[in-house]
């Protein structure tokens, strides 16, 4: 029987309402516990979960796997930590808004990589994406706090993964899945040497393990909600109601400022949302350049 048309962009959206809470749990968790833990305890907990249900249903694992899959977990996992020191520091409302500007990134890294010139439409789009994030954020003299660059970093990352995914061919969802958790763990776990790490005088208790349990399991629901939208409806318009996940947390900052780490949304906030989602949803729309990939989700 054919599937309504309106479902996939409903489970995407319930793809999305998870990301989201996903996000809130990761900052919450940022309070109680190194960001680095969280990192490792949002893709070690992915990587159990995904290797448990592709050992349910034999899914094809990829192991070692070819060169394009490493440099698609590599770069994902660079993203992962990116992206979480940025939503253990900042408002998680911001940090979604940064690192969904990677159709930006992947216009402009075609040139280089696939010789495809990025159009005038694309530069003004970049353009007008640059100005929300100033708009958003407001520089002083000293230019953007670290965590925003951490969050761009992530988002340029996240544009090279998705490369390297539309050339992946013969691996399943499911192998993919792991074989990135599995790396991004590593990563995660690298993370604790590498970088400064904040301390934490209370310890790992029982509500810093709840939020690290929960950042794993949403992250794994809403991957679960992302692949069968990706699978049932159009990618690009799929993604871009992917874009709701930012509206959605700052829905929550505002109506709950203290239990999510946002701030106050004033003018500025929305209007800078606007300039960066904006040019990001017409990107989506109009990319005619790369085929239809099934997804991997990299928060």
């Amino acid at each position: 029987m054919e599937l309504p048309s309106t479902r996939p962009y409903v489970w995407m959206l319930c793809g999305s309402a998870w990301f989201s809470l996903m996000g809130i749990l990761a900052h919450a968790a940022g309070e109680r516990v190194e960001w680095q833990v969280v990192a490792v305890a949002r893709s070690a907990l992915a990587a159990a979960f995904a290797l448990t249900a592709a050992l349910v249903v034999g899914a094809k694992l990829a192991v070692p796997g070819g060169r394009v899959l490493w440099l698609r977990s590599i770069a994902g996992s660079t993203s992962m930590v990116g992206t979480f020191y940025a939503l253990t520091h900042m408002p998680v409302s911001q940090v979604l808004t940064l690192t969904n500007t990677f159709p930006m990134w992947v216009a402009l890294l075609s040139w280089p990589l696939e010789g495809r010139r990025p159009t005038l439409g694309v530069t003004a789009a970049v353009l007008c994406s640059v100005l929300g994030v100033a708009v958003i954020f407001r520089p002083d003299l000293d230019g953007l706090p670290p965590t925003a660059w951490a969050a761009l970093g992530a988002s340029v990352a996240t544009a090279v993964a998705m490369l390297g995914l539309n050339r992946l061919r013969g691996v399943s969802s499911l192998g993919i899945v792991v074989h990135f958790s599995v790396v991004s763990t590593f990563f995660g776990v690298a993370a604790l040497f590498l970088f400064e790490r904040t301390p934490n005088p209370g310890g790992i208790g029982p509500a810093a393990l709840g939020l690290l349990f929960g950042v794993g399991a949403t992250a794994t629901v809403g991957q679960v909600f992302l692949t069968l939208a990706f699978r049932a409806g159009s990618a690009t318009k799929v993604s871009v109601v992917g874009l709701s996940q930012v509206v959605m947390v700052i829905a929550a900052e505002a109506a709950f400022p203290q239990a999510t780490g946002g701030y106050p949304i004033d003018v500025w906030v929305v209007v800078g949302t606007v300039l960066v989602l904006g040019p990001t949803a017409w990107l989506m729309l109009h990319d005619r350049g790369h085929p239809k990939a099934e997804p991997v989700a990299i928060e």
